[in-house]
């Protein structure tokens, strides 16, 4: 039988856990035991709280009932992430938003909307004209009735939820369901030889020897830094965020909206997440500390949850931006904060943790070549995962015209990638394309790019955009179609809060 041993646990730990055990205990003919030690001494940092829609799949795959995560997790709906103030700082006290949504009328792959919405959106925004979601969210409505089957829904739509209630609902399912192996114990030392991890020694599970070993422990990195000395590559010069501040704010009422979006608001020297979910919101104020101190962050984010004589607890964490060398050395694979870390803007942490989970369990190597073999695909694919994903929250930056210290030094040439440079020279030049996207595991669609692009104000040619026009009815009609939907849709749903209601007290069709 095949031995995988994941130290750590947390989100990192417990996903790829379930998702290995789920997929290789029912498809391995020779059976494979997960096992999964984790110390009691060592706290999660239990913030991530934004999810991709691949989260849907990711719960249906290892056998997690929609409703049961709703509930347990105190999650909600998302359907994108709302922008304040990133392009520009209020003017005479009036907010400058766009939207990041999950769907558009049409795939961007088929026909770029772009273009036509130069020419003919008459002042509308690039997002609520080719999406319907940016109303919705607006109104705070449901992407989804109690009568959708569950992970279906009437929009494309993630989740927002609270971390560490994810990793104890992961932990009992993983456990009981799928046959995880948990010891609680804590790693003293750490054996090599030429073939990576040999060993792993206890304080009181005794040695533990595996054939495949997971490094979840974060940013200790314990396997794949301190004992293989993988190294560290920083990005400190291209994201330069390096501090955050966490605040759980308690709803006025049981009743009050729920936000069917991601807020982010822009600020001085960073940004401040708002994340709804059923019982709280979670808050937090990302900020570059070469340009605020922490205590003018933390009241900046009291402040704008009006919690100016600071009666919540904030939580105050560090940051350290970048990635391995290697993500996948010898028999070790890092995942999660042990591999890799950029800000949480656009929640990319949790999906690059199922991206790997997912990976790992199609790539399991049986013998050592197919252990090399392995490691290498998966190490192409992650650096590649990483560089975009670090391209598109800097892109985000770039663009904005915001005037304050650490926003023009987030311009600077040396601090942008030069891959991200030549994009953005490609697309002032002409539309984006989706030859820019060829890679089977590109983190981030090209529908994606267009909302930032245009809800940003790329400045483009506008003569090479009109040139590309050469289906406009096709277009007028998407665009009316959108208007339509939203009129529809707006009768239709329902509130986020009287849907999250009705499934805790009934459950969700499953016919």
């Amino acid at each position: 039988m095949k031995k995988i041993l994941i130290v750590g646990g947390g989100t990192a730990g417990w996903l790829t856990a379930a998702k290995l055990a789920r997929t290789l205990s029912a498809n391995s003919p020779e059976g494979v035991q997960v096992t999964l030690v984790e110390s009691s001494d060592i706290p999660t940092i239990g913030v991530g709280e934004g999810t991709w829609p691949t989260m849907r799949k990711t719960l249906a795959s290892i056998g997690i009932d929609e409703a049961t995560f709703l509930n347990r997790t105190d999650a909600s709906f998302k359907q994108g992430t709302k922008f304040v103030n990133w392009h520009q700082p209020p003017i005479n006290g009036v907010n400058h938003h766009y939207y990041h949504a999950f769907t558009s009328i049409l795939d961007s792959a088929e026909l770029n909307l772009t273009p036509y919405w130069y020419k003919y959106s008459e002042g509308q925004s690039y997002a609520d004209t080719v999406s319907v979601q940016p109303a919705l969210s607006e109104a705070g409505l449901s992407p989804k009735l109690i009568t959708n089957r569950p992970y279906e829904g009437l929009q494309n739509y993630a989740y927002h939820l609270d971390a560490g209630k994810l990793v104890e609902l992961l932990k009992e399912h993983a456990q009981q369901q799928l046959g995880v192996k948990h010891l609680i114990a804590n790693v003293v030392q750490v054996h090599s030889d030429e073939t990576g991890i040999a060993s792993v020694d206890t304080d009181n599970a005794g040695r533990l020897i595996a054939d495949l070993y997971i490094d979840c422990t974060g940013f200790e990195a314990l396997l794949i830094g301190k004992s293989l000395g993988v190294k560290f590559c920083s990005i400190k010069d291209q994201l330069l965020v390096d501090q955050a501040i966490a605040i759980q704010v308690p709803y006025e009422s049981a009743e009050q909206d729920i936000a069917s979006a991601t807020i982010s608001t822009a600020q001085s020297a960073g940004w401040i997440w708002d994340i709804g979910l059923q019982s709280r919101r979670g808050t937090g104020h990302v900020f570059c500390s070469d340009y605020m101190s922490s205590d003018e962050a933390e009241s900046i984010l009291r402040t704008y949850i009006g919690d100016v004589k600071g009666k919540l607890n904030a939580k105050h964490i560090k940051m350290n931006c970048g990635y391995r060398e290697k993500f996948w050395h010898k028999n070790c694979i890092a995942v999660g904060l042990s591999a890799a870390f950029v800000e949480p803007l656009e929640a990319s942490a949790i999906f690059l943790i199922e991206a790997s989970a997912n990976m790992i369990a199609e790539l399991f190597p049986r013998n050592d070549r197919q252990m090399n073999r392995s490691a290498e695909k998966y190490n192409q694919s992650f650096h590649f995962r990483w560089q975009r994903t670090i391209d598109f929250i800097k892109m985000h930056y770039v663009l904005s015209k915001r005037q304050e210290p650490f926003w023009q030094a987030n311009k600077l040439p040396k601090s942008i990638p030069q891959s991200l440079r030549l994009m953005l020279e490609d697309w002032h030049d002409r539309p984006v394309s989706k030859y820019d996207f060829e890679h089977v595991f590109e983190p981030f669609p090209q529908d994606s790019y267009q909302y930032v692009l245009n809800g940003m104000g790329l400045e483009v040619d506008a003569l090479a955009y009109q040139f590309a026009c050469h289906r406009d009815e096709v277009a007028k009609q998407c665009f009316a179609h959108v208007e339509q939907l939203k009129h529809k849709a707006q009768q239709q749903l329902q509130k986020n809060r009287q849907v999250l209601n009705a499934i805790r007290q009934y459950g969700i069709q499953k016919m």
